[in-house]
């Protein structure tokens, strides 16, 4: 199987490098980004399978960068990172962004974050193979004519 591609947007650098670094021994491709439109470039650059993203940043918040995810990228699992807490913002982050899971600042890496990158990758494979056998079903049903 290919290796996964995760990426991490936030706009402090410490908390990049804090994960850049609690990361490094994992089996997943990690990508970096300090903004929502460095994460937008990036996007248009790399097949990417996971975003965990912080809610507040200037110019573009997580939430804006989530929405435009979900639009053009549909298929990439969404996260969340964030300090932020507010309950309505939170909400609507969930309902508007499809969020898999939110993650509150500060984390536990080992026994709270990795456990729950590892989780949305393979929600990533759990769908995308429902995805090819549902293609493959439809294939099936239009050569034999069969409905099943």
């Amino acid at each position: 199987m290919e290796k996964r591609t995760v990426l991490f947007v936030d706009d402090e650098q410490k908390i990049l490098r804090s994960l850049k670094r609690g990361l490094l021994a994992e089996p997943y491709k990690t990508l970096f980004a300090n903004s929502g439109k460095e994460a937008l470039e990036i996007l248009q650059n790399n097949e990417v399978h996971v975003i965990v993203t912080d809610m507040r940043m200037p110019k573009m918040t997580g939430l804006e960068l989530l929405r435009t995810v979900k639009k053009e990228y549909p298929h990439i699992v969404r996260m969340v990172l964030s300090g932020y807490t507010q309950i309505t913002t939170l909400l609507t982050a969930i309902n508007q962004g499809e969020i898999y899971k939110f993650i509150t600042k500060p984390w536990k890496l080992e026994e709270e974050f990795k456990p729950a990158v590892r989780q949305a990758i393979d929600y990533y494979d759990l769908h995308n193979e429902r995805d090819r056998l549902l293609a493959e079903l439809e294939e099936y049903k239009l050569k034999t004519g069969e409905k099943v």
